[in-house]
C-alpha cells in the first residue's frame, strides 16, 4: 500500500507521449518537430488557461531534446539568469510573470538564438498582444508561431480515462469515473496515475474495480 501511494502522489514525468492532446493536436504535432529538431521553426509561443497543460508540455519538449543529445534548458519565471547556448533549445514558462528585469533577459536570450541555430519555446496566460510585458518582448514573442492550448473539458477527461482503463484491460463504470473528477487531483496526468495505481491494487487483491475500491484505496493513501 505504501508504494501505491507513492505512485499516486507522484504523477508521471511529462512527456508528449503521456499528454492527451484533445483539441490541440497540431499544437502536439509542431512541439514533436521541435523537439526532435525536424522543423524549420525556431520560435513558439504557446498560451492558455492555468492547467491547459503549458508547462507539461514545455518540460516535455526539454526533456525530449535532452533526450536526443542535444542541449536544453528550462526556465520558469522566478529565474533571475537566462544564459544558454543560442544553439540551445531553450523554454520559458509563465513569460506573464517575468519581472522588468527578467524581460529583458529574455529580450536578449531571443535575439540571441536568432542569431544562432537555438530555439525557444516561451509560454504565458495570454496571447502575446494581451500582455503586459514590454513592447519589444511582446513583438519577439508574436513573431514565431504562436498556439492556444485547451484545457480538456469534462467529456474529453472521460474519455482518456475509459480509453486509459481500457488499454490496461479493465472498464471504468460511471460511478468510479465521478467520483474521480470529484476527489481526486483533475489534471489528467494524476488521473491516470490513479488509475494505474488502482489496477495494480485492484489485482493484488483480486478485486474488481469498484467504487468501494476505490474509496478504499484513497482513504488508505491518504492516511
Amino acid at each position: 500500500m505504501k508504494q501505491l501511494a507513492l505512485d499516486i502522489a507522484q504523477a508521471p514525468a511529462p512527456a508528449l507521449d503521456n499528454f492527451v492532446p484533445g483539441r490541440n493536436a497540431e499544437v502536439v504535432v509542431a512541439l514533436y518537430s521541435m523537439a526532435n529538431a525536424a522543423s524549420g521553426e525556431r520560435f513558439i509561443y504557446l498560451w492558455g488557461a492555468p492547467g491547459s497543460g503549458r508547462s507539461h508540455l514545455l518540460q516535455a519538449v526539454v526533456d525530449a531534446a535532452r533526450a536526443d543529445g542535444r542541449q536544453a534548458q528550462m526556465f520558469d519565471s522566478g529565474a533571475t539568469k537566462f544564459g544558454a547556448p543560442d544553439d540551445a533549445l531553450c523554454a520559458v514558462d509563465d513569460v506573464h510573470l517575468l519581472n522588468e528585469e527578467a524581460q529583458i533577459a529574455v529580450f536578449n536570450l531571443h535575439n540571441r538564438i536568432k542569431a544562432g541555430n537555438g530555439t525557444l519555446l516561451a509560454s504565458g496566460n495570454a496571447p502575446p498582444a494581451q500582455l503586459k510585458l514590454r513592447a519589444d518582448l511582446v513583438t519577439r514573442l508574436g513573431a514565431g508561431l504562436v498556439y492556444q492550448v485547451h484545457g480538456l473539458n469534462e467529456e474529453e477527461k472521460v474519455a482518456a480515462l475509459k480509453r486509459h482503463a481500457q488499454a490496461r484491460g479493465f472498464q471504468l463504470s460511471q460511478e468510479v469515473i465521478a467520483y474521480l473528477l470529484r476527489h481526486a487531483q483533475r489534471d489528467l496526468p494524476s488521473l491516470l496515475a490513479l488509475l494505474d495505481a488502482l489496477d495494480r491494487y485492484s489485482l493484488a487483491n483480486r478485486r474488481a474495480i469498484t467504487l468501494p475500491l476505490l474509496r478504499e484505496l484513497l482513504d488508505a493513501t491518504a492516511k
